[in-house]
């Protein structure tokens, strides 16, 4: 299918932030007798009121709601409206004396990082010295200033990796890959310095589009040097005014940005739920465009393939049901789920053994499996030809590195033509399905699908994420943990990536550290409450 293409503009209305993640409440303390706005506040809200941002709050979705005390009323304040839904933001604080003194913070953001996020700063941002393996070298350091800033030292202490995006173990030094990788550099140097539209496109980025549409069995694939850039500046490609995008909450940020840049009318679907899509597009069929009415130009779909910070995939069959209904077109994100799922590595649609043409356009990295960097963007012909002419990062960025296109060619070739790739695979798939059943065993709140490469932990309270990551650290474990924004305050997390150079011993170490951390810290809700997963 041809998908009919608009040059994009920047968008000149707001859009809400996507992600679940992004929970704000908008908390606005009041004198109990002050009725009247103070002079000039009406008009500041008539402003806001065009800002539509997160939907829900801890009150509710936009609800007003009061505490009252003796000396000030707490309430939520309605911000703006966006697809029918209400968005609420933190306004800071007002008060009988603010007539004499200003607000300390702005807002539920300046609160979280001057009261939260210095304090666990260390778990962030750790160097490493060594090669993303399944086991690495963390650079120690001190802490100066509370936090401020970090200063360097000697040390080094050698930790497990449960933190990086290494699928398949390619990250680590392949002697086949290395080698071809070297001969490579020495043959085109490391950059190519130019744009791919100028003089930035050699034969190994034609031969590596060659390879990623025949795995995928569409006719064509435009390569980008950045993953990130890849939806941010495709997707505005793709997408014009007069086009409606209807995105999954839990959607990256990439594809929120992208969306956004876009100009089209953009309205949100509960995160994996048909459903709710299947009521959106018929809404979009019937009534049209909401500010002309007349029927959109295109109606694009998007979805991951597995959800990063979930663990969750995409209920496939089921969205292509919808999106088939309505003849709208699918645009899949398959950042975490190429080379990871599927018998043969080809990401969720092999996963489910569907047909290539059930997603109309397939999108992807190589930062994951493939222990590179860089993007891609499958669809027809036609498509393609017209991102790669109007995509901003294909016009003015500079193309992907050759090396780094032979490091991706060099594990195309060993997944798709080897038994050590298809060992890999199952490898993946076995550690991940080992290590998700042992947790939810111990009694751990474990997020996401069995099959998932990505595995989170639930520690709920901020303070916790701190300590749990420093308790594994001690124990020479390195983890990635996450915290708001990224997602909800009150849902902290863990996120295991699962490799496939991960040994059984390597994971039998972590989950024996990790289980009498879990007891340390009663980080096993499940067992507290007696309803082990």
């Amino acid at each position: 299918m041809s998908l009919k293409l608009l040059k994009s503009k920047p968008s000149t209305t707001g859009f809400e932030v996507l992600h679940e993640c992004s929970e704000k409440a908008d908390i606005l303390c009041t004198s109990d007798t002050e009725d009247e706005p103070e002079e000039g506040e009406e008009e500041r809200e008539s402003d806001e009121d065009n800002t539509p941002l997160t939907p829900d709050t801890p009150f509710g979705e936009g609800e007003r709601k009061s505490v009252t005390n003796s000396d000030v009323t707490l309430v939520t304040r309605r911000r703006g409206k966006e697809s029918g839904r209400e968005g609420t933001m933190t306004a800071g604080a007002r008060h009988e004396a603010d007539s004499r003194f200003g607000p300390l913070l702005r807002n539920l953001d300046s609160f979280y990082l001057k009261g939260a996020f210095m304090r666990a700063k260390e778990c962030f941002d750790r160097p490493l010295c060594s090669r993303p393996g399944a086991w690495i070298d963390i650079i120690e350091r001190e802490a100066e200033a509370n936090n401020q800033s970090f200063k360097l030292t000697a040390g080094r202490r050698r930790c497990l990796n449960m933190g990086s995006y290494n699928y398949l173990g390619f990250a680590d030094n392949s002697p086949v890959c290395t080698e071809q990788v070297m001969q490579a550099l020495n043959r085109y140097g490391v950059a190519q310095c130019s744009p791919s539209t100028e003089l930035g496109t050699t034969d190994l980025h034609r031969q590596l589009e060659a390879e990623i549409s025949d795995l995928l069995g569409k006719d064509d694939c435009v390569v980008f040097g950045q993953g990130f850039a890849t939806n941010s500046t495709a997707l505005p490609a793709m997408t014009g005014p007069g086009s409606l995008v209807v995105s999954d909450s839990l959607n990256h940020a990439s594809i929120v940005t992208g969306a956004r840049l876009s100009g089209a009318e953009i309205r949100v679907f509960r995160h994996n739920d048909p459903d709710h899509l299947d009521g959106i597009l018929r809404d979009a069929v019937v009534n049209g465009n909401r500010a002309t009415g007349e029927p959109y130009t295109k109606v694009l779909v998007l979805v991951e393939g597995v959800y990063s910070m979930e663990g969750e995939i995409c209920d496939l069959p089921s969205i292509v049901a919808v999106k088939n209904k309505y003849k709208a077109l699918l645009f899949v994100d398959e950042a975490h789920s190429i080379g990871a799922l599927g018998k043969s590595g080809g990401g969720v649609v092999d996963y489910y053994g569907m047909d290539s043409s059930s997603a109309d356009i397939l999108m992807g990295t190589f930062t994951k499996a493939f222990g590179s960097v860089g993007g891609y963007v499958c669809a027809d012909r036609d498509t393609c030809a017209y991102v790669r002419e109007h995509s901003l990062a294909t016009r003015h960025s500079t193309a992907l590195p050759t090396p780094c296109v032979q490091q991706i060619l060099s594990v195309l070739s060993i997944i798709r033509h080897t038994e050590q790739g298809r060992d890999r695979i199952t490898a993946l798939h076995d550690n991940a399905v080992y290590f998700r059943t042992r947790l939810q065993e111990m009694g751990f709140k474990v997020y996401g699908h069995k099959d998932s490469p990505v595995v989170p932990v639930l520690v709920y309270h901020p303070a916790k994420m701190k300590a749990v990551s420093n308790m594994l650290m001690d124990r020479n474990i390195a983890v990635v943990v996450v915290g708001f924004p990224a997602v909800p305050i009150v849902s902290s997390r863990i996120r295991f990536c699962i490799s496939a150079a991960h040994t059984r011993e390597d994971l039998d170490y972590l989950l024996g550290h990790f289980s009498e951390i879990g007891d340390c810290l009663r980080l096993k809700y499940n067992k507290h409450q007696g309803l082990i997963a």
